[in-house]
């Protein structure tokens, strides 16, 4: 039986090795057909003439501006960026497109466009779409040619933009803050000479550009027809409608092919305790080392990050409806101004998760090794500082840099501009090196264990594996730079947004997961490896290919279309094994008795394993079917699917682990889990309220919204000044408030109070742990 056992987890390593190289060869294959066929960025625009309207320099430039002032925070491009602004490539296409007609009223008939009859308009229609599709890019040349109406069309866009950002967009925000006068002397990094709003309006037209002209050979656009505009020819494509099809019908095969492999070889963890007898825990007597004390600060910022966080959180639920205004305490609005608020909630939100998790890990490392490192506690308290130093600097400089403050070092020490990824160059390369530290600080824990496992594909050793992948996966970051293509910049992008906090965070945390139930005693070994392996085979080979639902249309080849539609439907089937997990680790918790200590960590996890299914795969399911995210791209629906994953799976598995760790560093009779029952109950049912309530119903109406009147006019400011609208919006204050006031707060009190009641170390730093 055990030599069974064996040969079936060394079957799964080599499978989990294959399904490495296959996963990673086919992202990086895709990476190249961005790369090769991106939408090319012209040496020079001219128009028919042969005059030059704008060059390469002045469009880069244009990117910078839209990246220096955190203009992704505030509204999209190509559909990726946050939604209370307009999608720029939607808007341009709209501006751009309404200037051709009226252009060809004006010449053909001597009369405005709405003066014309509908056969007169229907004609005019049907010629500026044949025009807008048309490829006039000259690769010899590296030249694009512009007709005169499309030439009328990029003035009347930069006469469009240079009212919204000097006098106000519909919104009724977004001042004169970067205009030529108000742009710092000598600010002239990635930014071209000229006024910096004809650059940022350049840009936009060429996003509005790719987006409606085909592909040389195919009947496609660059962005596979998106957005959603008829007046510009753009339609749904066949191959959206064959692909959500195709990846419904493949969900189902893999389902019960991968339900039927599960249950036959018995895949999932397996009880170490006979029914009755349930391990008995003395935490008292449990060791304690000094670095683990430590760990103590590291979950008390946690949860004071987390309040701030969701502090911005609330103030960006009232600016979608009053967003030029608090309450009437414009100091506010000018002081954290849209952009900057989902700055911080954003990367706040990357800090506290990812902080609680290096706090675990730093916990876990001697409990693995059996030693406390020789100064393994001064190395923690560095790093401790280091991250303080981390969270407050890039604060400030996303702020002073958003405010056009920086002048030359935005890109270096103020606001990036790239959703997830605003943080500076400097800032992430400090964070980078604080989690180089990190691994570390781990591997110096866990050293003395991965010597004595001979099995290199052992539980510590996945440990370790899982591990090394969240430094050296964030280092794609610096891939990008303000000069990067669009495209080609979103494609890195999402490798950190997906693939290192969506898939190696995930690893890392069932690997985490499964390590503690080894640790509490709750499963058996060897069946906790053959599980992970399992899993990790699941997660992989659905996630890392499934990142190319990120870019059906962002100007990606339409391969990803079919790639990103089958597997990230996949992805839903490791996350609803995950909840079978969760179902078995509910029924150990009540064969624990009253006497379980860790009801707390068990309470947050099933939440984890709920929310797993839930927000990130039903939530992301219903938005990943190509023919859906064709209308949906860039919506609340996202921001629901967002709000589902991020908080109720990142966020309930980090304040797990924050609790496993910080029950065993406290004084077990200063415990009490009422704080926590509060707590878990206040997250929860508060999250639910704000994606039943609002979330999810107005992102079903502004997907009906695009499709019955484009997707533009889905994301403009008059959609979210519907009286129905609204009144959704304004019933998220309820769950807001649940979340904050039940959820937050309790946690965060819990939280300070128990570093005034830690225990007191019982192994000094270079002694063996005696468990």
């Amino acid at each position: 039986m055990k030599e069974a056992g064996t040969t079936r987890i060394s079957f799964l390593k080599s499978v989990l090795i294959f399904t490495l190289i296959l996963s990673f060869s086919v992202l990086l294959m895709g990476g190249y057909w961005v790369f090769k066929d991106q939408a090319p960025r012209p040496e020079k625009v001219v128009n028919q003439a042969g005059e030059i309207v704008f060059t390469k320099e002045q469009l880069i430039g244009g990117q910078a501006v839209f990246q220096k002032y955190g203009l992704m925070d505030y509204g999209t491009v190509l559909g990726d960026g946050s939604y209370l602004g307009p999608d720029y490539t939607a808007e341009t296409l709209r501006v751009y497109t309404e200037a051709m007609q009226e252009f060809y009223a004006r010449v053909d008939y001597k009369k405005a466009f709405t003066a014309l009859s509908s056969t007169e308009q229907a004609a005019i229609r049907e010629k500026v779409i044949a025009e807008i599709k048309e490829n006039r890019y000259d690769a010899a040349k590296k030249q694009l040619v512009l007709t005169d109406a499309q030439t009328a069309g990029l003035e009347a866009v930069r006469v469009y933009y240079k009212k919204a950002f000097t006098q106000g967009d519909e919104n009724g925000i977004l001042p004169a803050f970067i205009s030529e006068a108000h742009m710092p002397r000598g600010d002239r990094a990635y930014v071209a000479s000229g006024d910096q709003i004809d650059q940022l309006s350049d840009f936009f037209f060429w996003t509005a550009w790719l987006s409606s002209t085909l592909r040389p050979g195919e009947t496609i656009t660059y962005t596979n027809n998106w957005p959603f505009y008829t007046e510009a020819g753009n339609q749904l494509s066949f191959g959206a409608i064959l692909w959500s099809g195709i990846s419904v019908t493949v969900l189902i095969l893999m389902l019960a092919l991968i339900m039927f492999v599960y249950y036959r070889y018995k895949l999932e963890m397996e009880e170490a305790y006979l029914p009755g007898h349930f391990p008995s825990f003395n935490l008292a007597a449990d060791p304690l080392t000094p670095s683990q004390r430590k760990t103590g600060k590291y979950f008390a910022v946690v949860a004071a990050l987390f309040f701030v966080q969701v502090m911005f959180g609330g103030l960006l639920a009232h600016y979608y409806l009053e967003p030029d205004s608090f309450y009437g305490l414009d100091w506010i609005v000018n002081l954290f101004p849209f952009t900057l608020a989902k700055t911080y909630h954003l990367q706040l939100a990357i800090f506290w998760i990812a902080t609680a998790w290096l706090g675990m890990g730093i916990y876990v490392a001697p409990l693995v090794g059996g030693r406390e490192p020789k100064y393994q506690g001064l190395l923690v308290d560095f790093l401790f500082w280091a991250l303080v130093v981390l969270v407050g600097g890039s604060m400030v400089g996303e702020w002073l840099g958003a405010k056009g403050f920086l002048g030359n070092v935005w890109f270096l020490l103020g606001h990036q501009g790239w959703e997830y990824l605003e943080l500076g160059r400097i800032w992430q390369i400090i964070l980078a090196i604080g989690m180089t530290l990190w691994l570390i600080i781990v591997y110096r824990g866990l050293r003395d264990g991965l010597k004595q496992e001979k099995d290199r594909g052992g539980l510590v050793h996945l440990l370790f594996y899982s591990a090394i992948a969240v430094p050296f996966f964030y280092l794609f970051a610096f891939l990008i730079n303000p000069g990067t293509s669009f495209t080609f910049a979103d494609y890195w992008r999402w490798w950190i947004i997906h693939l290192w906090v969506e898939g190696i965070f995930e690893v890392f945390a069932v690997v985490v997961i499964g390590f503690l139930m080894v640790q509490m005693k709750l499963t058996t070994k060897a069946s906790t490896i053959r599980a992970l392996y399992f899993q990790i085979i699941l997660l992989l080979g659905s996630g890392v290919i499934g990142i190319g639902h990120h870019y059906y249309y962002n100007g990606s080849p339409e391969v990803w279309v079919a790639l990103g539609a089958v597997f990230s439907a996949l992805e839903v089937i490791p996350l609803t094994l995950l909840i079978l997990d969760a179902y078995g680790h509910y029924r150990m918790l009540r064969h624990g008795g009253v006497n379980f200590p860790y009801r707390a960590s068990f309470w947050f996890l099933i939440s984890t394993a709920i929310w797993n299914l839930l927000g990130a795969g039903v939530l992301g399911f219903l938005i990943n079917l190509p023919a859906v995210n064709y209308f949906e791209h860039g919506q609340m629906l996202t921001a629901a699917h967002g709000h589902g994953s991020m908080m109720g799976v990142y966020g309930m598995f980090a304040i797990a682990v924050l609790l496993f760790s910080l029950r065993n560093v406290v004084k077990p009779e200063w415990w009490n889990d009422k704080w926590l029952k509060v707590s878990v109950w206040g997250l929860n049912l508060g999250l639910a309220g704000m994606i039943l309530f609002t979330l999810l119903p107005v992102g079903l109406v502004q997907l009906k919204m695009a499709y019955d009147s484009g997707y533009w006019f889905s994301r403009s400011a008059a959609f979210f000044q519907d009286g129905s609208v609204r009144f959704l919006l304004w019933i998220r204050l309820i769950p807001d408030s649940a979340f904050i006031l039940l959820g937050v707060v309790p946690l965060l009190i819990f939280t300070v109070r128990a570093l005034f009641n830690l225990r007191k170390p019982t192994v000094k730093e270079g002694e063996l742990l005696e468990m």
